[in-house]
């Protein structure tokens, strides 16, 4: 099936997004830093062909979705936008919710907020709050985290942003290992290589700092996916995570994966998700 696109109204902002499918439920699948709707390409058709209508948002900020105009990047405007989201495409309570880095954090929340809205979650490669907060304080995760500190600072933007972006290539590199982004990263371009969009990315991270992400736990049943060798966030740190999510939920450590898992072995990770929404 042909991936298509669409703008939809929400929460104040207009969003950018990819879609595929035209009946069914809705499937809503968010994107994380530094990434795109582009991510989903994979995904997209195969949930589709399932009989959901899928849609992949560019997240907040991130071109050619609006910037908001009041720099509110908190986890409650995220959790506001995906199930404004979910209202606006038509969604009932038969959707399901996808989400990777902070499209899983956003996930958790929006989830968590409006349980009539998702009847099933899939979250990646960021463990709910309770789990993350208890490892982000280890030596070995502070290292895995600098680019979270850096982000807080004012050489932040310098940084990130010097060399076409080449701080943003080298994070990818870092996090998948041995993976080839050379088809996703000019994606990642597009998405980030104005200034504005770039800081409007750094600010999910200053929220989470100045406001707090208070995400919640869903209590629907939750499929959690990470990879052994995700250079973001360890495998040792998330490994009790089906202990932190509701009854019925599930971890699943994938061998031999980092970060981007979905876009390493798409076929092992669609077939994954797609048995635990279908179910």
């Amino acid at each position: 099936m042909e991936i298509g696109t669409t703008t939809v109204s929400a929460n104040g902002l207009s969003f950018h997004a990819r879609t595929c499918g035209n009946d069914g439920p809705l499937a809503l699948c968010l994107h994380g830093f530094p990434d795109s709707a582009h991510t989903w390409d994979h995904l997209l058709p195969e949930l589709a062909a399932a009989g959901f209508r899928a849609v992949a948002p560019f997240m907040r900020g991130y071109a050619p979705t609006e910037i908001p105009s009041d720099g509110d990047f908190s986890g409650a405007a995220l959790s506001t936008d995906a199930n404004a989201l979910h209202d606006a495409l038509g969604g009932d309570s038969d959707a399901v919710l996808v989400g990777h880095d902070w499209g899983a954090m956003t996930a958790y929340q929006a989830a968590a907020d409006v349980p009539d809205n998702w009847r099933r979650v899939v979250t990646m490669a960021v463990p709910p709050p309770a789990t993350a907060a208890n490892a982000f304080f280890t030596y070995a995760q502070l290292k895995r985290s600098f680019y979270v500190l850096l982000f807080q600072t004012p050489f932040a933007e310098m940084v990130a942003g010097q060399n076409d972006l080449e701080f943003i290539e080298n994070l990818w590199a870092d996090w998948s290992p041995g993976y080839d982004a050379t088809a996703d990263l000019p994606h990642v371009k597009d998405a980030l290589g104005d200034p504005a969009n770039l800081t409007a990315a750094i600010g999910y991270y200053r929220a989470m700092f100045a406001a707090g992400f208070s995400g919640g736990v869903p209590t629907q049943p939750t499929l959690y996916l990470h990879g052994t060798t995700d250079g973001t966030f360890g495998v040792e740190g998330v490994r009790d995570t089906a202990s932190e999510l509701s009854e019925g939920s599930r971890a699943e450590i994938v061998d031999g994966v980092g970060h981007f898992l979905h876009l390493e072995r798409p076929a092992e990770i669609n077939k994954l998700i797609l048995d635990w929404v279908l179910s």
